[in-house]
């Protein structure tokens, strides 16, 4: 990765290049005439700026442009007005000269070029030196990976890896004129020492020692190179490659992608720029559209990129901190840090180039929708219509302090069976009318494919985007996506509305990477909507603080109470396995429910109880169909669907089945309650898949253990105060 810096108009900046062909005719100002290649100029730190005036002097605008502006429709405008904001840095870049390019490395590791890049400070004393002075400085700010790489048995030679620095100092009037369809520099005065001419006639700057640039620029930007001098680019040609840029942009978008993920996502869907992609995406980066950095950075570089300086260094995609260390035949180093926690989708490394786009700011929101209006349009219950309209009403006036840190928050704490798919449902609408983008994200791929068919026949023209492990929508996009939270890590301030489902559930909860993912995919002012009907013990207390914004939904939508469970001694379960036996008292209870042909999900703690307990449940029951499953068993989903049409008749699971699972006609047997694995919210979800049908809501639910403890106490008293409001609110039929 090339690093250099630039001075204009007496302000600094410092850059990284993928193609420095492109640079080279960005700061010569070979692109005027088309509004800053495309209409955005960079200003200070890399900001837009003049995004609406300067975007209508674009010639020859392309019919995919229009429709992709008619798509990203307010977020111009968002730009514009943000920009505006920039106090101090907007800037007539047409009337100021760039006065020099210091080149400091054309071939640097990519982790080391962007901390470079971001640790730079200037002074007005760097116009007087020359490339013994830049080769201290640099090699100052990297002391730290210099050393690191020696020790780890690094062989940089003197001077390494700042020994090709070098000066160019720019003709004050840029010193172009174009004869015979070439571009040739004009001399500007003498050079002085230890400065050479940006370009001259004699080919003893930027351009000649830049021939591994040559050629670089192809099929939507030609470059060629005779002698030492430079072919002109013609104007079109240009104008093709800015609008490879603004196709590039489009289609990453939101997102957060490993460079082979991003070849990957160009060959699928802008072939055209296969052999090109590097160029428009260097010029998307100059314009200040798209973000170009070191997949694992260190504490200049992250620090700058928003995490805290104690915290770093730090995987940009997961948040972690680098575990490992190896030698990398991509860069050269001999002691290339990598992450371990995100290995799945991907190596993520120093050198492993991740490209963002800009962020954009949320959209506006509209205003909130009465219960009444909100019942009818989607047919919702009571209950389930004012937890929606309390939640619009968020939306449209969000509150302060919600959040320590991220976007503002709303929780929706609905109990099991409650309806809560359906409450979201105007959330979305009112996202999506404001022309923004929405997100529902869940730990758990069967939930998103349970969810899928629902969304997709509830917004018809906005099929969702649906993403898990293996998917085949993991590069289409649709103003809806429906994902497991893994996927997540693939998206950076892309979504107007993220709404988290079971934020209490496996893996998400206590994961800090998929909570780091989580608040990384919603965009500025975006908003939070957090599901859940066990939430975590913090968010319950800030929610009866008042300091967390809430609706609690304490019925089903069928409006009976919930199931009390109620309690069974009975030895531990492996002991009654080794004495090969079932307990009177739960073969009393499992006869009871198989009598009134209810379907049987009886959980277990451990998966190696499984197989055991099923011998002997089938030996005493041998007339029914008895199956087992757990999160080891690659058939589950067919055993799941067998039992959901009564194929099957008693199930015995893990918690794996705990949530997102609707059994009509169901009871529930919660086999070693007492166990240190069932916390409460794992009993009230266990508990929950019983009563959830109108034609039987009054489903049985027993807890089966050898001692009565805590975590059993406040699963019921949670399910009693869950009655209790419901009733007290008029909820009830009976």
């Amino acid at each position: 990765m090339a690093v250099y810096v630039v001075a204009q108009g007496g302000v600094w900046q410092a850059r990284i290049s993928l193609n420095l062909a492109v640079d080279e005719l960005w700061w010569a100002g070979e692109a005027e005439g088309l509004g800053g290649w495309g209409g955005r100029w960079v200003v200070g730190g890399g900001q837009v700026a003049d995004w609406e005036s300067q975007a209508a002097e674009r010639k020859g605008q392309h019919a995919d442009l229009e429709s992709q502006a008619e798509e990203r429709r307010g977020q111009r405008a968002g730009w514009g007005k943000q920009a505006a904001e920039w106090e101090g840095q907007r800037a007539d870049w047409k009337g100021q000269a760039t006065d020099r390019i210091v080149l400091l490395s054309r071939s640097l590791p990519l982790g080391w070029a962007v901390k470079l890049a971001a640790a730079c400070q200037f002074t007005n004393r760097m116009q007087y030196w020359d490339e013994e002075a830049w080769r201290k400085y640099a090699s100052a700010l990297l002391k730290a990976e210099i050393r690191a790489e020696r020790a780890a048995g690094g062989t940089g030679g003197a001077g390494w890896p700042f020994e090709e620095a070098k000066v160019y100092r720019l003709p004050e009037d840029r010193g172009w004129s174009r004869r015979g369809g070439k571009v040739v520099g004009e001399r500007n005065g003498e050079r002085k020492a230890g400065v050479s001419e940006w370009k001259d006639e004699e080919g003893s700057g930027w351009a000649r020692e830049r021939e591994k640039e040559r050629g670089s620029v192809q099929g939507s930007m030609r470059t060629n190179w005779q002698g030492n001098e430079q072919v002109s680019v013609l104007m079109s040609e240009m104008e093709v490659l800015a609008a490879g840029a603004d196709r590039l942009v489009a289609a990453l978008d939101g997102r957060s992608l490993l460079q082979g993920e991003a070849e990957a996502l160009v060959a699928e869907q802008l072939p055209e720029l296969a052999e090109n992609w590097r160029a428009a995406a260097q010029l998307a980066y100059l314009q200040g559209r798209l973000r170009l950095t070191a997949a694992v950075l260190g504490p200049a570089g992250a620090a700058r990129l928003g995490l805290r300086r104690r915290e770093v260094p730090r995987c940009l995609r997961c948040g972690s901190a680098p575990t490992g260390r190896t030698a990398c035949a991509a860069c050269g180093l001999a002691g290339c840090a990598y992450c371990e926690a995100c290995l799945a989708l991907g190596r993520s490394r120093a050198c492993a180039l991740l490209l963002r786009s800009a962020p954009l700011p949320a959209v506006q929101r509209t205003a909130g929708v009465s219960p009444t209006v909100t019942a009818r349009r989607w047919g919702l219950s009571a209950a389930q219509a004012a937890a929606a309209a309390a939640a619009l009403g968020f939306l449209a006036e969000p509150r302060k302090r919600s959040a320590a840190r991220g976007p503002e928050r709303f929780l929706l704490w609905a109990v099991t069976g409650a309806g809560k798919t359906e409450m979201v449902f105007p959330l979305l609408e009112a996202a999506l009318a404001a022309g923004g983008r929405a997100l529902i994200a869940t730990p758990r791929r069967d939930v998103v494919l349970e969810l899928a068919p629902r969304l997709a026949k509830a917004f018809p023209a906005d099929v969702p985007a649906v993403l898990y492990g293996g998917s085949e929508d993991r590069l289409r996009r649709s103003r809806i996506t429906l994902a497991t939270t893994h996927q997540l890590l693939r998206f950076h301030q892309a979504f107007d509305l993220v709404i988290i489902d079971e934020i209490d559930a496996y893996p998400y909860h206590n994961d800090p990477m998929l909570d780091y993912a989580a608040r990384q995919v919603c965009k500025l002012g975006g908003r939070f909507i957090l599901l859940s009907a066990t939430p975590p013990a913090e968010l319950q207390r800030l929610a009866r603080s008042g300091r967390l914004p809430h609706a609690r939904v304490p019925v089903r939508f069928h409006g009976h109470p919930l199931p009390v469970p109620r309690h069974i001694r009975i030895p531990p379960l492996h002991r009654c396995l080794k004495q090969g036996r079932i307990p009177a008292g739960l073969r009393s209870a499992l006869q009871r429910s198989l009598d009134r042909k209810a379907q049987i999900f009886l959980f277990v703690s451990r998966i190696a109880h499984i197989e055991g307990l099923l011998q002997l449940l089938r030996t005493m029951l041998p007339e029914i169909s008895i199956e087992g499953t757990s999160s080891q068993d690659p058939g589950r989903a067919e055993k799941v669907l067998k039992f959901r049409d009564r194929t099957i008749s008693l199930l015995v699971t893990t918690t794996i089945l705990e949530r997102g699972v609707t059994v009509p006609h169901s009871d529930v047997f919660i086999l070693d309650a007492d166990s240190g694995l069932f916390d409460e919210a794992a009993l009230v979800q266990m508990a929950g898949r019983a009563g959830r049908s109108k034609d039987d809501p009054a489903g049985n639910v027993i807890f089966a253990s050898a001692e009565w403890n805590r975590s059993q106490r406040a699963a019921i008293s949670q399910i009693r105060s869950m009655n209790a409001i419901a009733r007290r609110q008029g909820y009830l039929k009976s």
